[in-house]
């Protein structure tokens, strides 16, 4: 398997929103309840300062995305904000390091100065130990910040890096 982390184009709209509406699904890692559908998808994605997309050149799949924007305007629009997906059959084979890394270069190519992350779920050990391999500082916790899909109210942790 050939990893390459590149640009999304409109061909990838389908498998990164059947890969997003996963995670959503899933309740425990991104804020959103609603799936996406081929409109709210293809609008949505085309809103971001960036979209990067982890394909296997080798058979052409998509295995996971990235989307990167503005975390906030004015004054603090320096700061940039990213949410990865990867698909779950390809989870374990570092893809998400990849598109965290990709990520970092492209908020830099794009002026911002850094990159944070509002809403890290305290649970999810596997990509709170990536950020801080690679680097990120955590912030803080705020006490049930994010309602888990059973109902559960879960521990938060922000996250940033400067690019």
């Amino acid at each position: 398997m050939n990893i390459t982390v590149r640009e999304y184009n409109n061909q990838d709209l389908s498998s990164i929103t059947a890969i997003w509406n996963e995670v959503v699904e899933e309740g425990v890692a991104f804020p959103q309840e609603e799936s996406l559908t081929a409109q709210t998808g293809a609008e949505f994605f085309a809103q971001q300062s960036h979209c990067g997309v982890a394909e296997d050149t080798d058979t052409g799949n998509v295995l996971g995305l990235y989307i990167l924007h503005p975390n906030n305007v004015g004054r603090c629009g320096h700061i940039s904000n990213a949410s990865y997906a990867v698909a779950s059959e390809a989870r374990g084979q570092h893809i998400g390091e990849l598109l965290v890394r990709d990520s970092i270069a492209q908020a830099h190519r794009l002026g911002f100065r850094i990159l944070q992350f509002n809403a890290v779920v305290k649970t999810n050990a596997g990509a709170r130990h990536l950020y801080e391999k690679i680097g990120f500082k955590q912030l803080g916790v705020i006490p049930g910040g994010f309602r888990m899909k059973d109902g559960r109210y879960e521990d938060i942790c922000p996250y940033y890096i400067e690019v």
